[in-house]
C-alpha cells in the first residue's frame, strides 16, 4: 500500500506539472492553468470508477465510461509528452496545439453531461415497476407470452454469465428479443419478481 500510494502521488504531481505547463504555453492565464490537469485527471478517475466499479450505471454507461477513461488517460499522456517536447525545443507551439488545449474543458463538460444522462436513463429503467393486475388472454396469446418469458429467461441467464451476475436491462431484452418497449418492460418486471421469489425461497430453506 505504501508503494502504491507513493507511486500514485508521484505520478499525479508529475502529470499536474506537465499539463499545467502545457496550459501556460498554450496561452492560458497563469492563475487558471492549474484547471487543465484537474479537469483531465478528475474526469479520467470519474470515468474509470463508473467503468470498473460494476455497480454504478448500466451496461451502456459503463461502455461509454470505459471509452472516456481510456481517452482521458491518453489525453493526459499526450499533453505531458507535448509539453516536454515544447519545453526542450523539439517542437514549436502551433495553432493546432492551442486549439486542442483550449477545447478540453468544453469537451469534458459535454462528455460528463452525457455520462450522467446515461446513468440516469439506466436508473429509471432498472427501477422496480409497480405490479399490475394479470389480464386474461386467449390461449394462443398465453402460449406466446410463455414463449417470450422463456426466451427472456435464457437471455437473462446469458447476460448474467457474461456480466458478473448483473441482470439484463429492459433495452437489452428489447434488442435481443426484438420486441416492443412495453413488452420488454413487463418481461423485465417478471424476471425481477422471479429472482426475488427465488432468493426468498433460498433464504427460508
Amino acid at each position: 500500500m505504501a508503494g502504491m500510494t507513493t507511486a500514485a502521488i508521484s505520478a499525479a504531481l508529475a502529470s499536474f506539472a506537465g499539463l499545467r505547463g502545457l496550459a501556460v504555453v498554450a496561452g492560458w492565464p497563469d492563475r487558471l492553468a492549474w484547471l487543465l490537469p484537474i479537469t483531465i485527471d478528475a474526469y479520467a478517475m470519474t470515468s474509470a470508477r463508473v467503468w470498473l466499479a460494476g455497480t454504478v450505471g448500466g451496461l451502456r454507461a459503463r461502455k461509454f465510461a470505459r471509452a472516456n477513461a481510456i481517452g482521458a488517460i491518453a489525453t493526459s499522456i499526450i499533453g505531458n509528452a507535448g509539453y516536454h517536447l515544447i519545453a526542450t525545443g523539439l517542437i514549436n507551439i502551433s495553432w493546432p496545439i492551442v486549439v486542442f488545449v483550449g477545447a478540453v474543458p468544453a469537451a469534458v463538460l459535454g462528455l460528463t453531461a452525457h455520462l450522467h444522462a446515461l446513468q440516469t436513463i439506466t436508473a429509471s429503467e432498472d427501477r422496480p415497476q409497480a405490479r399490475t393486475a394479470v389480464r386474461t388472454h386467449p390461449t394462443k396469446h398465453r402460449r406466446t407470452e410463455e414463449a417470450l418469458l422463456a426466451a427472456a429467461r435464457e437471455a437473462d441467464a446469458r447476460h448474467r454469465a457474461a456480466n458478473n451476475g448483473r441482470p439484463i436491462s429492459r433495452d437489452g431484452l428489447r434488442s435481443t428479443l426484438r420486441i416492443a418497449g412495453p413488452t420488454a418492460t413487463e418481461l423485465r418486471r417478471r424476471l425481477a419478481a422471479e429472482n426475488t421469489d427465488r432468493k426468498e425461497a433460498s433464504t427460508h430453506s
